[in-house]
């Protein structure tokens, strides 16, 4: 579970406007923290495999969200993809 401050850390980074909560681009922030998160989990509990199969389905909606957010908004989506360091 991220924590409180992560997730409007992960808020901040993606809103567009001060009250922006559930765009497509914080979605794709906030999924981003957690998906951080189960990684370094997975690193110390190999054998969890409903953490990984948790992170197959995050990795996933994240791609489908960026997909979606390329074909929408391609400015946003390069400005996306570019604060969170994420490659395509």
């Amino acid at each position: 579970m991220i924590t409180k401050e992560d997730k409007l850390k992960a808020i901040k980074v993606g809103a567009q406007s001060k009250t922006d909560v559930g765009s497509p681009q914080v979605q794709v922030a906030i999924l981003t923290a957690r998906i951080k998160e189960v990684t370094e989990h997975l690193k110390a509990n190999k054998h969890d495999a409903k953490a990984r199969r948790g992170l197959i389905q995050m990795v996933g909606k994240r791609k489908k969200l960026l997909k979606y957010l390329e074909n929408k908004d391609f400015d946003a989506y390069q400005a996306i993809i570019a604060k969170l360091g994420l490659r395509k």
